[in-house]
């Protein structure tokens, strides 16, 4: 498998902060103030449990937290825009004063993102691309907020072709944030492993990663517990870090950016010996050697 080219570029997100990303993988931490997530849920549901552990994986390595108030696992319940606000903003708000960490708001609903942005945080974390709330480009565009935009096949018909579907899945995200202003070094895009996709069309999708480089935006790689890494290894969801952690390195070398894990410090591990070997292999090549 030959590593991947990795660029560097600049990801500018809200209130006037930036995060270089390509020369060095960079963790999003998972903090689930939810009683139902799918491998964590109800052990994060009180504000000061959510920000000891968002604090924890700051300390483990991870540079980005993402704050989700709904589970988006398959079968969850659903919860009202009053219902989500009244999870993560405490806990957005209370982070903020503990740490300068980025923070993320994993949410498709336009009226939490926008507050939790007004809270404190830094990037809309969208897991249906601007296409179940089309304002969210509207909020991004006004308050500079960094946009990650994901693919997912819920709700919708897929293209046989697995690639092909991300690529006009993806660019009609693009456009719906183009049309409103917002600029391209604020987005990167996830393709959004597990979200509609069994286990040979997820394997399918590690494997054919790098085409995703042609939409010439930083990607990142959410494959943290999800059931296909359950159904190759046996594992159940809790135990499953190791699994991530394979998955993390293959993506590293395909050229992922950013890193959505609910373990930190496994993941830190593996991907630093993965960015060591995307350095050798630059070393050696500006050496003129094989």
């Amino acid at each position: 498998m030959p590593l991947a080219k990795l660029q560097s570029s600049f990801w500018r997100v809200g209130h006037d902060r930036e995060i270089e990303l390509g020369k060095r993988a960079v963790i999003m931490a998972i903090v689930n103030a939810t009683p139902d997530s799918f491998s964590d849920g109800g052990k994060y549901e009180t504000v000061d449990a959510a920000v000891a552990h968002a604090l924890q994986a700051v300390a483990d390595g991870a540079e980005i937290i993402d704050i989700g108030g709904e589970s988006t696992r398959p079968g969850a319940d659903v919860v009202t825009t009053e219902e989500e606000k009244a999870r993560v903003l405490p806990v957005v708000e209370a982070l903020r004063t503990r740490s300068d960490v980025l923070i993320s708001i994993d949410t498709y609903r336009a009226d939490t993102a926008r507050a939790a942005i007004a809270a404190g945080a830094h990037i809309i974390n969208d897991v249906f691309g601007l296409q179940r709330e089309p304002e969210i480009a509207d909020i991004a565009a006004k308050t500079g907020a960094g946009l990650c935009l994901m693919h997912t096949g819920r709700d919708r018909e897929k293209l046989p072709d697995l690639i092909e579907d991300q690529f006009v899945f993806l660019e009609r995200s693009l456009r719906i944030a183009a049309d409103a202003g917002v600029v391209t070094d604020r987005i990167v895009l996830d393709p959004g492993f597990g979200f509609a996709k069994d286990t040979r069309e997820n394997l399918e999708l590690m494997a054919r990663f790098g085409a995703l480089h042609r939409l010439g935006l930083p990607l990142l790689a959410g494959t943290s517990r999800k059931r296909f890494v359950g159904a190759v290894t046996g594992r159940e969801a809790a135990d499953r870090d190791a699994g991530t952690a394979a998955t993390s390195v293959f993506l590293r070398l395909e050229g992922a950016a950013i890193f959505r894990v609910h373990d930190v410090a496994i993941n830190r591990d593996a991907l630093a010996v993965a960015d060591a070997m995307l350095e050798t292999r630059d070393d050696l090549e500006r050496r003129n050697m094989p």
